[in-house]
């Protein structure tokens, strides 16, 4: 039976401009046992070839078939919705790019869908002509809903803190694609081509990553090196199959495999 793996980047990989150590190794005997994965992130700002390029800077060598995001999982979605459907769109390259290649025409009135991402080159206006088309009908859908990290100078509110203002505002919850949702998590398992009972994520946050892949049957590994604490997991009624520092101490093949 084939296993693969579906990865998160941020705390696993590199922890901003930094690569956590033993993270090109481990991604490296990847790459040459010919083991399938796939770097899942709930990140649509960036296409994946901007993704490729920072893992490069790194020292780490994939291409773009390596890298899933929640701005492919919401193109795909809304395709499977409305084929050839309109959107009118709060984000940026990535998830743009997505929805021109999922046939999503962008529009300025009476879309289908709004749709939200991360950016910060949407304005209050924007987000006020968002409200007025979600009042008015459309469909309103979120591509993560990662909190803002509450940290001084930080250079966007999060696509969180700008949905609560639209939810809030129009009295209508969004739908969420991005992990821990279903959506994601079941697109990027079958982009490798696996089963669930093949697949294991390894993530930093047990609210996404972890509590997903349980959600879903997937065999779950957490590493310490991101967000979540070890203390931390007496907080959950759900665990991680393994926990380890980071992926430079995993070992293969694991124990389930």
């Amino acid at each position: 039976m084939a296993q693969g793996l579906l990865i998160d980047m941020d705390g696993v990989v590199y922890s901003g401009d930094l690569m956590i150590p033993g993270a090109d190794k481990f991604i490296k005997y990847l790459v040459d046992q010919n083991i399938p994965f796939s770097f899942m992130t709930n990140n649509s700002q960036r296409t994946r070839l901007e993704a490729v390029r920072k893992l490069h800077k790194l020292g780490i060598d994939v291409s773009e078939n390596h890298v899933y995001n929640s701005a492919m999982a919401t193109g795909k979605f809304l395709a499977s919705q409305i084929p050839e459907g309109t959107a009118y769109v709060l984000g940026e390259g990535g998830l743009l790019s997505s929805l021109h290649e999922n046939g999503i025409r962008l529009v300025t009135t009476d879309p289908d869908f709004v749709v939200l991402g991360e950016g910060r080159n949407f304005t209050l206006e924007m987000v006020q002509r968002a409200v007025d088309m979600i009042l008015a009908g459309s469909k309103f859908v979120i591509t993560n809903r990662d909190p803002s990290p509450k940290q001084k100078g930080w250079d966007n509110l999060g696509i969180s803190a700008t949905a609560a203002m639209i939810e809030e505002a129009t009295g209508i919850k969004a739908f969420v694609i991005g992990k821990p949702s279903p959506v994601m998590m079941r697109a990027a398992r079958k982009a490798l081509g696996l089963e669930a009972a093949e697949t294991t994520i390894i993530g930093d946050t047990m609210n996404t990553d972890i509590r997903g892949g349980v959600q879903m049957g997937y065999k779950t590994i957490l590493v310490l090196s991101g967000i979540t604490k070890r203390e931390h997991l007496t907080r959950f009624a759900f665990k991680p199959d393994m926990v380890v520092e980071s992926v430079g101490d995993i070992k293969f093949p694991l124990p389930w495999w």
